[in-house]
């Protein structure tokens, strides 16, 4: 296993995540977009993701760009500013290494450190999709339900399983204002 080096995405990291991210739009099914989009609307969900003060992450291995992994507001009504949704994208090379790890205990511990509660992720439910599944139960995410034949994809139905890490699970009440969801800032 390789010890991956994890920071914040940049300007010259969009290229690389531009071109992963389109690889799993026509080949993969951890998104559910059909046509994969280009670097301006990269760039843009990048900044939107900024604008809410939240982490997009990036991890190298030995200098090279190996993945990314970001969180974006669970949803914008202003009861949800306390939940994020997290996606991990990994090179093809560079999957059972330790990345897909390294990014999300990094997005865990930023998120934590903002004072939010709950990290969701929603993982399709394929053949392709078991390790990452595995991952999120393993950092202790814990599974939440299925939405049942959502997407189509590849000329078949697919689940999406979501799982859920409670950063507080006693239910105290917040220490901190959440995301700022009518401005975009946190």
């Amino acid at each position: 296993m390789v010890t991956p080096t994890v920071r914040d995405a940049d300007g010259p990291d969009l290229p690389a995540i531009t071109a992963l991210y389109a690889g799993e739009v026509v080949g993969g099914t951890a998104t559910f977009e059909t046509t994969a989009p280009p670097l301006d609307e990269m760039t843009g969900r990048l900044t939107a993701v900024r604008n809410h003060g939240l982490p997009w992450l990036v991890a190298e291995v030995d200098g090279r760009f190996a993945g990314y992994a970001y969180a974006s507001p669970f949803r914008p009504r202003p009861a949800y500013r306390y939940g994020v949704e997290v996606s991990v994208y990994v090179e093809a090379a560079a999957r059972g290494q330790g990345v897909g790890r390294a990014l999300l205990l990094a997005l865990v511990e930023r998120i934590r450190a903002m004072g939010l509660r709950h990290l969701i992720a929603a993982v399709s439910d394929s053949d392709t999709s078991a390790a990452s599944i595995a991952l999120h139960r393993s950092l202790g995410f814990r599974d939440s339900g299925t939405y049942r034949q959502v997407g189509w994809k590849f000329g078949r139905w697919l689940d999406v399983a979501l799982l859920q890490l409670d950063l507080d699970p006693a239910g105290a009440p917040p220490a901190s204002p959440g995301l700022d969801l009518d401005s975009g800032r946190a």
